[in-house]
């Protein structure tokens, strides 16, 4: 591993943990050269999952892209970041066991869907509003009303 700040190749990892539930490894290692310390993490390379859009074209999933739309969504709410965060986690341990290579976008925006429901409503509104593409109010008076049947039953 190279320094990032004196660019030397050797070093000695101080301290290694599992991480994320068992799929990163993070290491704290110090620069024999220059005595500083940093952090790297070690994970599987694995097979690149693709999306299917709804017009069918495939493109590469991309974790930024879903957190995006989180972060959006979440926006102004109370959400802790480690709780959107651990909404991407779940989507890409979904895709995993569920797909092989390639997953349509419709699940995607479900499964996001799913885990904002559970987290806020607000949050919840706001992304579906943008995935769903609400057209006017009647729409989100529809989603909501929804909510509140599945609230009470």
């Amino acid at each position: 591993m190279r320094c990032p700040y004196c660019k030397q190749e050797n070093d000695k990892v101080i301290d290694s943990r599992s991480a994320n539930e068992g799929a990163v490894i993070r290491r704290r290692r110090e620069c024999e050269a220059c005595g500083k310390r940093y952090t790297t993490y070690e994970r599987i390379d694995e097979i690149p999952l693709y999306v299917i859009k709804k017009d069918l074209r495939r493109e590469p999933y991309e974790r930024a892209k879903v957190l995006a739309g989180v972060y959006k969504a979440c926006e102004k709410r109370p959400i802790p970041l480690a709780d959107q965060e651990k909404i991407a986690d779940e989507l890409e341990k979904l895709m995993r066991e569920k797909y092989d290579k390639e997953i349509p976008s419709k699940e995607i925006g479900e499964a996001i869907m799913r885990n904002l429901a559970r987290l806020d409503q607000v949050a919840y509104v706001r992304f579906a509003s943008v995935y769903r593409d609400f057209q006017d109010i009647s729409h989100f008076m529809k989603e909501i009303k929804q909510m509140i049947q599945k609230q009470s039953a």
